[in-house]
């Protein structure tokens, strides 16, 4: 969702890409159907792991939620903004919805932060 968010309302100047250290095999259709609710398609979006090249090459990291303590991106990366924001995964529809609403607006919320990098 973060990335989805990001892709639409950003300067396109800036690449995003949303994976995790373990990564599920498909989205959750929750949240795929939260987002089709306001407009974005995520169909085409598959769950991505975490590789040393992106933690390498990355300008700010986002931390949403660490399930698995001991594969914690703020293990491995510096400067990791943590937003503590739940996975969705075994939620009912209105928690997702919630999750979504705050992703946004950390979305927009950081979009704002790099406007001194547009």
């Amino acid at each position: 969702m973060a990335e989805a968010f990001f892709k639409k309302y950003a300067p396109k100047k800036f690449n995003v890409i949303s994976v995790g250290t373990t990564p599920s095999f498909q989205l959750n259709p929750l949240s795929v159907k939260v987002m089709k609710e306001i407009g974005i398609d995520l169909n085409d979006q598959q769950p991505k792991l975490l590789s040393n090249n992106m933690i390498e090459s990355s300008f700010k990291t986002i931390n949403m939620e660490c399930m698995d303590k001991e594969s914690c991106p703020s293990l491995f990366v510096k400067e990791v903004l943590d937003w503590n924001i739940s996975d969705p995964n075994e939620k009912s529809i209105d928690e997702v919805r919630k999750i979504r609403d705050q992703i946004k607006t950390k979305v927009m919320n950081l979009i704002d932060s790099l406007e001194e990098y547009s």
